[in-house]
């Protein structure tokens, strides 16, 4: 059993945290759902760009369920024991997440440079067979980097139990081990520098971008509705990350407060912010989705009718 103590300073809120991430993992699941359910539904949004932000939904309601529902029982039962098997399952989860995220947002980059550099081809390229191989190029991409990192981080005695943080992730398991990590090391360089390279990929894609928008209004108008929610988007996510991977790898363990609110960061804030960015800034989507609850809301009044007096005809 691997103990987690990231909540032993907490316990006398745990009703308060409780009810909080209860709140905060429904409103999650909710607006992420509302937003695949109305572009599943709408044949007019059923466009790559769209397409694409399902899958960004979608993952991040993987996210927060590889976080909240072992919160939540942790808080509800005052018991803060993970198996082996679980935290290990945990960091798989946690880490599926974060790759597919950054390859789902370089995926949306490309998107958005055909759409804008590219207009005229941006249907020959962007065709719906591409858009199943970019779909499937992200979870497998992202699945194989996970899976190859748990591997090695199960190979691992482990000689301590004690975790400092909210949830499992592989560099605090790797840790608590006893026997050489020089392996562990190596491969997470190399995940970094995959990951930065994408980075690179969408920075390069954004300069390009911005140099395309400031020739025509078009482009401006496009830039602002699809390209400035990813922005928004990827800095959110990558500085969270960035915070929580430098504090936990040299940041001061005495400090548990501050290492649990930069972790759980990354898994709460993105998933919760993504569908607000893009709901509210993309039209269409927000068109779509205040005529949906417009319509329901006057389907649920009662019908005025005219009602006339009764009158006996002699």
């Amino acid at each position: 059993m691997v103990m987690n103590q990231g909540l032993n300073d907490s316990q006398t809120n745990r009703r308060l945290f409780l009810t909080f991430a209860l709140m905060s993992y429904l409103i999650t699941v909710f607006i992420n759902l509302m937003l695949i359910t109305t572009i599943c539904l709408e044949k007019g949004l059923h466009e790559p760009i769209y397409l694409f932000l399902c899958n960004l939904c979608f993952n991040g309601i993987c996210g927060a369920s590889s976080f909240y529902p072992k919160l939540l029982h942790d808080l509800l039962l005052d018991s803060y024991v993970i198996t082996y098997t679980g935290c290990l399952t945990q960091v798989f989860v946690v880490y599926s997440y974060v790759f597919c995220d950054f390859t789902t947002l370089s995926v949306m980059a490309y998107d958005r440079y055909l759409a804008i550099c590219r207009p005229l081809q941006y249907h020959s390229l962007m065709t719906g067979h591409k858009v199943a191989q970019l779909l499937l190029l992200s979870w497998s991409f992202s699945l194989l980097e996970t899976l190859l990192a748990v591997i090695m981080t199960s190979q691992l005695t482990i000689c301590s139990r004690q975790l400092h943080k909210l949830f499992c992730t592989n560099w605090e398991v790797v840790k608590l081990s006893c026997s050489n990590t020089t392996g562990n090391n190596v491969y997470g360089y190399v995940v970094m520098f995959l990951q930065l390279s994408q980075m690179g990929f969408i920075l390069v894609s954004y300069t390009r971008l911005v140099r395309a928008s400031l020739q025509s209004r078009s482009n401006r108008t496009k830039f602002v509705q699809t390209c400035l929610p990813h922005l928004v988007t990827l800095l959110v996510f990558t500085s969270s990350l960035l915070f929580d991977t430098l504090y936990s790898r040299y940041g001061s363990s005495s400090l548990v407060t501050l290492q649990n609110v930069l972790a759980v960061w990354f898994l709460v804030v993105p998933p919760l912010l993504n569908p607000i960015i893009y709901g509210i800034n993309l039209r269409q989507v927000r068109y779509r989705i205040v005529h949906k609850f417009t319509r329901r809301l006057s389907l649920n009044q009662p019908e005025a009718g005219l009602r006339f007096p009764h009158r006996s005809v002699s």
